[in-house]
């Protein structure tokens, strides 16, 4: 196999980006076994193909799943909505996934084979409707169905599911394409009335990243009960404000996916939106999902930074969250922050270009634009706009000294209201068009 300079150079990098990211150890909800293996669809033995199985039978689990608004939509995202719609998010138990192949835009044979593949998991788990099946990799080219039907007869006949680190890490491991490193992330939290429950979140992206996801597959699993529609509700909330927050190059796919599955196993009363715990449960569930997101910015394919947009101050959410996404977008502010060049008029720029619901959001007199540093140094704020009128006196030598940090924050305040959001997104690099450019040899 000929691996090309840029999946080389990666493979190098990507040697920091695990160590820092990587977990060593979690904690993981009940009620859950994951398993993983290398069906041979990627060569030399890598893992490329993972399932996730419900084992608590308590209660009935619930799904839910945003999935990718790009007009052509792979089979995998097509068979899922499917089952999510004929079970209004009931009872599903199960998903399987694989990596080196997208299955999109393959037609109806691509969703024959999908569809082969989630039937393969229902029959070995005894339930019709009760999987989803997800897909990464490559478009135009047709699953290796032998192959993918191979390893999950190699999955259950061998019994390689487990509810260790190793296995958690294993399944993160298989989804992976460009990826420099698995994302994986757990967390406990616990309910007023003592309760302790878990999210174990997976996700896999380091190219074709842009709001409204893209070549991004994510799923959270937790052992709490939750309201089928109320899980939907939660997830979207969650969606709109992390994953549908970042930005790599502003290019969109076919296969996005992230799903959420509650098995409640753990014994409290189920969750609906007037439950007391409602507020908490979704604030977690946001906040977990942006930590999980955030790592998808940090391995973005050729990136050198991890860039925080925070828009405050603006008279509506939609409105603020429509200029962090302008501004993150931007390939002139994402190359300037790459040269770490103090180029504030390309943020400008980029916020008087963005399609805002309501005009009143944005007063060009009262904008303020600044870079902050996120290494403790001072001074921490160094303002670029002041109420619409370029600062003249700006220190280009703190500036540098900013835009040389792997991680720094632009700051927008619009002074028109009292609403805010933050998007993540990163610089593009030289090795981006590197990778790119010979993604599929």
């Amino acid at each position: 196999m000929r691996l090309s300079p840029a999946v080389l150079q990666r493979a190098t990098k990507a040697i920091d980006k695990y160590a820092l990211y990587v977990p060593t150890k979690g904690s993981f909800p009940q009620g859950f076994k994951v398993a993983s293996t290398a069906s041979g669809v990627k060569k030399n033995g890598v893992l490329d193909l993972g399932v996730i199985l419900n084992t608590n039978k308590s209660r009935a689990s619930t799904a839910a799943a945003v999935f990718t608004t790009n007009k052509f939509k792979a089979a995998p995202v097509l068979l899922s909505k499917k089952v999510l719609e004929a079970t209004h998010g009931k009872g599903v138990d199960a998903i399987v996934v694989n990596s080196g192949c997208a299955n999109s835009v393959t037609g109806d044979v691509g969703l024959a084979d999908g569809k082969a593949m989630l039937e393969m998991i229902n029959q070995n788990i005894g339930k019709d409707n009760s999987t989803l099946v997800m897909s990464t990799g490559v478009i135009g080219q047709r699953l290796k169905l032998d192959k993918i039907q191979n390893g999950i007869n190699d999955i259950f006949k061998n019994n390689k599911f487990g509810t260790d680190f190793d296995h958690w890490l294993g399944l993160a491991k298989s989804i992976n394409t460009t990826d420099t490193f698995p994302k994986l992330v757990t967390s406990k939290f616990t309910l007023p009335n003592g309760k302790e429950y878990t999210l174990t979140g997976i996700a896999k992206g380091a190219g074709m990243i842009c709001p409204n996801m893209a070549t991004l597959l994510g799923f959270v699993l937790t052992d709490l009960p939750i309201e089928s529609a109320t899980l939907q509700k939660m997830l979207r909330f969650s969606t709109s404000r992390s994953f549908n927050c970042i930005s790599v190059d502003g290019d969109m796919s076919t296969n996005d996916t992230i799903c959420m599955i509650a098995n409640g196993a753990v014994d409290t009363p189920v969750i609906n939106e007037s439950s007391p715990e409602f507020q908490q449960v979704q604030k977690q569930v946001t906040e977990f999902a942006q930590q999980l997101a955030q790592l998808v910015v940090r391995d973005g394919e050729g990136s050198t930074k991890f860039v925080t947009v925070n828009v405050q101050n603006a008279l509506k959410f939609e409105d603020a969250k429509t200029i962090a996404e302008s501004i993150s977008n931007s390939m002139l502010v994402k190359t300037a922050l790459y040269g770490q060049d103090a180029n504030w008029g390309r943020i400008l720029c980029a916020i008087g270009y963005a399609k805002l619901d309501n005009l009143k959001s944005l007063d060009v007199n009262k904008i303020n634009v600044s870079f902050v540093a996120t290494d403790g140094s001072e001074p921490r704020e160094l303002k670029l706009v002041v109420n619409g009128v370029p600062n003249l006196n700006v220190d280009e030598a703190r500036a540098s000294e900013i835009l040389a940090l792997n991680d720094l924050e632009v700051l927008v305040d619009l002074g028109t209201g009292s609403e805010e959001a933050q998007f993540w997104t990163c610089d593009l690099s030289h090795e981006y068009v590197t990778i790119n450019g010979d993604y599929r040899s």
